[in-house]
């Protein structure tokens, strides 16, 4: 049963409208976003790793949005400073007219140091000392800071006035550290990968980091990347099986190749033995890694269905604390995406 509260998210609902990894033609990225703003999606965000880059790509889509909030979905903590990070989403913020959310994160050891060469330390304080710089930097305020990664002493003040001093920063945050952090600082989190089941427990956590804060309760946003499939109202049996198996092929690579975030997340929330599986099959060249997730671990992770389907579900994880779902942008050519953004929207109206 929903009510008015749980409800209230399906104003909020934003889009994932690109997969670092698996890049699609840009333009055809930009024109289903400009869909999804004239349909009236909360937020679309951009993710990065190591293709395009974030920011080029985030101003790409705030000229072609009128009112969409865009989001960096996530910009890590290593490969820029916090004032380089600071500049860069003042200025996207004053160009859209104060469309910006920033997302942090630590991304994994793996892209870290063997991408950006940059020793992978203390992820949770780290990210701390990155919000306090940009948060003194969008303040206007002289930049004096002694940190234990940072010690910035010349009281340098970024030269244009920030449209918006609070502009939200979101945190990708899956250990309890950072989930706890997160209430501390953050104006929201952006968990993936996380099980539906489990939504409670990380409120209580933000809401305790919160309490140590004295910030007021549910200060932080819980705004989760799910990986999603919108199906056609006729799809078959066959459409279903290959829906689920494109859904399990980026849970199995992040569970398997994105570092050790992911397995340790699913294994403290009683899936350690279904991660085990997958992070089997990855050592065998013969085996499809995303065949080895169980459907168990596949329901609780991801969304799969027809739009009304995909609304029922989201309504179920809204009442256990989701506040602004984040979901993937659907597969097809840009009529084909227009369709399905279309009868979704269709589906959280009604």
């Amino acid at each position: 049963m929903t009510t008015d509260a749980t409800r209230a998210y399906r104003n909020r609902v934003g889009l994932v409208a690109e997969i670092p990894n698996f890049p699609g033609p840009w333009h055809e990225v930009m024109e289903k976003v400009k869909i999804a703003d004239e349909l009236g999606y909360d937020s679309v965000w951009l993710a990065e790793s190591w293709g395009y880059e974030l920011f080029t790509s985030m101003a790409d889509l705030v000229r072609v949005t009128k009112r969409t909030k865009i989001g960096a979905g996530i910009a890590n903590i290593y490969s820029r400073t916090p004032a380089l990070l600071a500049s860069t989403v003042a200025t996207l913020d004053e160009r859209s007219n104060g469309r910006i959310i920033l997302g942090l994160g630590p991304s994994g050891a793996n892209v870290i140091e063997h991408w950006h060469g940059v020793p992978f330390q203390k992820p949770v304080k780290r990210t701390r000392e990155y919000v306090d710089i940009i948060r003194m930097i969008l303040r206007s305020e002289r930049l004096v800071y002694h940190g234990e990664f940072f010690n910035l002493e010349r009281g340098f003040k970024l030269r244009f006035t920030p449209l918006r001093p609070d502009l939200p920063i979101y945190i990708a945050a899956l250990g309890p550290k950072n989930v706890l952090q997160s209430g501390e600082i953050a104006d929201g989190v952006l968990p993936i990968h996380w099980p539906g089941d489990k939504w409670g427990e990380m409120r209580e956590t933000l809401d305790e980091g919160a309490r140590i804060a004295g910030r007021p309760q549910h200060s932080a946003a819980i705004a989760p990347i799910i990986t999603s499939v919108i199906l056609d109202e006729k799809a078959n049996e066959n459409d279903r099986a290959a829906a689920r198996l494109f859904a399990a092929t980026p849970l199995a690579f992040y569970i398997g190749r994105m570092g050790v975030y992911y397995a340790e997340m699913l294994t403290r929330h009683g899936y350690g033995a279904e991660v085990a599986v997958v992070q089997e099959a990855w050592k065998h060249k013969d085996k499809n890694p995303a065949a080895a997730v169980s459907p168990a671990l596949l329901d609780a992770t991801s969304i799969i269905g027809t739009p009304r389907e995909v609304v029922a579900k989201l309504d179920q994880w809204a009442a256990s604390g989701v506040d602004e779902p984040l979901l993937g942008m659907p597969g097809g050519s840009v009529d084909e995406v227009g369709g399905k953004l279309s009868a979704l929207m269709d589906a959280l109206k009604a």
